[in-house]
């Protein structure tokens, strides 16, 4: 396989039909001036977002007999963004912009003036577990205003109805700072929370489930267990339907998609000193690394992932995947700088896992990350 060519190039896409253009579309659906309402959203006083996390294009569509609500509710295809992980795509949401804008580029990254990749769900350093939000303050890290501060502006209400431990997060600073937050404790709790919004404040009101990713991970997305937890979710948003008021438009979506990797299919970079042979930070997750490399060693470090490698993933500098268009049409220079020096991208089963500084990462079922349509594709269900 060339490393230079991956076969699933330029297929996101952004400002067309991808996770970054609903809360702009529903924006203008609530009448705010000067959003592009690329998703076609009829107009209305109050819209309501689900984000479902993991729960991919394809994955509901396999499934649809355990979804039988969902299933029912008008669809679209979506792209998710890249890298296809939750970081990413819950600040593209909420900004409204691809990644090469908001410049958060993956689930773990090199940041300036940090020692070690930052892990940007929880905002920690990756090998220390340091609280990072002082030293690099989500606010100037993601400096692009929410689609939640612009509806505000406009005099538009915006609610974010979510787990009370992401409040005052450093994700949820950066990605969905300017919303009023309403903590919610489970799937009932946030039907009623999000219907009682719903009738006193109107506007855009966004809430977000992560049982089904973290059932995927743990169990695979083909588990039993990952069948009835989407039933139960089909269930919960079925109540979260029913007790909204009249005139409210409800859209489901989700961050990613996700597919199982076997063991065999998994490459420890722990213990393969040929890959971190001239590797002086590792980003990214198992199925999208970022290499940032030593000085006057691209050449040598890409050959020797190549030859370990290449037959399951892509490689490419980070000039190819910007060029590519995986990051939006523009990066900014901070983003760029997230960017690894090479860019390894599965487009396989296959996955770089880290059996001694991630073990229980490495020890996981399903996966996400990549451009594969598994992980990438992404409904937009409306009601």
């Amino acid at each position: 396989m060339s490393t230079a060519s991956p076969p699933l190039a330029g297929i996101v896409d952004y400002g067309k039909s991808s996770l970054s253009d609903v809360l702009p579309s529903a924006l203008a659906a609530l009448g705010v001036d000067g959003e592009p309402n690329t998703l076609e959203i009829e107009p209305a006083e109050c819209v309501v977002v689900l984000l479902v996390d993991g729960l991919g294009w394809q994955l509901l569509s396999e499934h649809a007999r355990h979804a039988p609500f969902l299933s029912s509710l008008a669809a679209r295809q979506l792209t998710a963004g890249f890298p296809t992980t939750t970081a990413v795509s819950i600040t593209s949401l909420g900004t409204g912009v691809p990644p090469g804008q908001h410049g958060i580029t993956g689930y773990t990254t090199r940041a300036d003036g940090v020692g070690e990749p930052v892990n940007w769900l929880t905002w920690r350093g990756v090998y220390s577990g340091a609280d990072l939000s002082d030293e690099q303050p989500p606010e100037q890290v993601q400096p692009v205003a929410t689609a939640f501060e612009r509806a505000e502006a406009a005099g538009v209400s915006a609610s974010v109805v979510s787990a009370p431990a992401f409040g005052h997060s450093g994700l949820t600073r950066a990605a969905l700072r300017g919303a009023r937050y309403v903590p919610a404790f489970t799937a009932a709790d946030t039907a009623t929370a999000v219907a009682s919004v719903a009738r006193a404040r109107r506007g855009l009101i966004y809430c977000y489930n992560s049982e089904l990713d973290l059932i995927g991970h743990v169990h695979g997305c083909h588990s039993e267990a990952w069948r009835l937890q989407l039933e139960l979710i089909d269930k919960a948003a079925q109540l979260l339907a029913e007790r909204l008021p009249p005139g409210v438009r409800l859209l489901v979506t989700a961050d990613h998609g996700m597919l199982d990797v076997p063991e065999q299919a998994k490459i420890d970079y722990d213990s393969e000193p040929s890959l971190s042979d001239g590797v002086e930070l590792l980003g990214g997750e198992p199925r999208v690394r970022y290499l940032h490399v030593a000085p006057g060693q691209l050449d040598s470090v890409r050959s020797r992932w190549a030859e370990l490698v290449g037959h399951g993933m892509a490689l490419l500098t980070r000039d190819e995947a910007i060029e590519r268009g995986w990051f939006g049409p523009s990066v900014s220079e901070p983003a760029r700088s997230r960017i690894g020096d090479l860019v390894a991208v599965s487009v396989s089963e296959l996955a770089v896992v880290r059996r001694k500084v991630a073990s229980r990462n490495a020890q996981l079922v399903g996966y996400h990350g990549a451009l594969t349509d598994a992980e990438l594709l992404v409904p937009l269900l409306s009601r």
